[in-house]
């Protein structure tokens, strides 16, 4: 298969073009060479440009299928699809779960309500909007390619590589041991997805020739906050114990640019426990939460020692936090 993937090097992008390259189709990426230049170096076909300005250097090529990692706004898939509609077979967009209208619901599955925006012409991607952005680039790439549109919607991506720390802070943090501060409650649902799993699961989804949506995230078993740092700690084999501060702990004491650790709210019970029975008839694959611990905390090992964490409590806030609670 000849695939076209709009971004490739960064996370969810390098993960796909990694399980591609495996699976021995033809890769060539267009980005703006920016992020990870060299992560593929002489393994794929490189188109540098900037898809908000430079689409044009795509109409030279022809693509079995085009894989979008990185539209979050309407008007980038619009202009993605005009541009490719008579040049690839098939356009798969990477959405997200963050497009239902809310989350106080249990068993969300593909069929439930949808964010809407008060104005549809907004660019300004916030945590308001995020959503409803998404919603309107699902429905851009439908409009365009119809049943030769395919829409993933991840739920938190983990695993090797994440930028975003916030799964990798909870190995890292537990390892380290001793009383360890966890804001929410024990009981509270989680729901995430391996970034490998993630990729194997798309590229799978274009094989099987399949359209529409599906939701793509895991595990298949009720999975708590609790059983998850279990997991965190069996795997580092330390002497950690969880404090859990419950949901309000923090909200009158973290100043709005302190990091906090990324845990789930009850409020958003939803989003841990979506259904995705639709994508495991599909064939989706998750691997254990202890694979994904380790691999994590392996790849964590090879950052820069000075590397700036994006998520997570400093440590001098978190013991101040503790003797607060104590």
């Amino acid at each position: 298969m000849n695939i076209l993937l709009i971004g490739g090097t960064r996370f969810v992008g390098r993960a796909i073009v990694t399980q591609a390259l495996n699976d021995g189709h033809t890769v060539t990426l267009f980005n703006r060479g920016q992020s990870n230049p060299d992560a593929f170096q002489n393994k794929v076909t490189t188109l540098q440009g900037d898809r908000n300005t430079q689409l044009e250097l795509l109409r030279s090529g022809a693509w079995d299928v085009v894989i979008d990692t990185c539209a979050y706004v309407p008007r980038q898939v619009r202009q993605a699809t005009d541009v490719l509609r008579e040049r690839v077979g098939r356009y798969v967009l990477i959405s997200s779960i963050s497009v239902f209208a809310n989350f106080d619901t249990v068993g969300l599955t593909e069929q439930s309500p949808l964010a809407t925006l008060q104005d549809d012409s907004t660019e300004a991607v916030t945590v308001e909007t995020y959503g409803g952005l998404k919603v309107l680039c699902e429905q851009a790439a439908v409009d365009a390619f119809g049943d030769k549109a395919l829409i993933i919607r991840p739920g938190l991506v983990v695993g090797p590589h994440d930028p975003t720390d916030r799964f990798s802070y909870w190995p890292y943090r537990v390892r380290q041991g001793g009383k360890v501060l966890v804001p929410g409650d024990a009981d509270t649902p989680l729901q995430f997805i391996d970034v490998r799993d993630l990729a194997k699961f798309t590229l799978k989804a274009i094989t099987d020739e399949r359209s529409g949506a599906y939701i793509a995230t895991g595990p298949a078993y009720a999975l708590t906050m609790q059983a998850f740092l279990n997991t965190c700690k069996a795997v580092t084999k330390s002497d950690a114990s969880f404090v859990f501060a419950g949901d309000n702990f923090l909200e009158t004491r973290m100043a709005d640019n302190s990091l906090t650790p990324w845990w789930l709210p009850k409020a958003y019970k939803g989003f841990g426990s979506i259904n995705i029975n639709k994508a495991l008839q599909a064939g989706l694959e998750l691997r254990p939460l202890a694979a994904t611990t380790e691999d994590t905390l392996e790849w964590l090992a090879s950052r820069e020692l000075d590397y700036v964490w994006q998520s997570g409590f400093l440590p001098e806030v978190e013991e101040a936090l503790l003797q607060e609670l104590r």
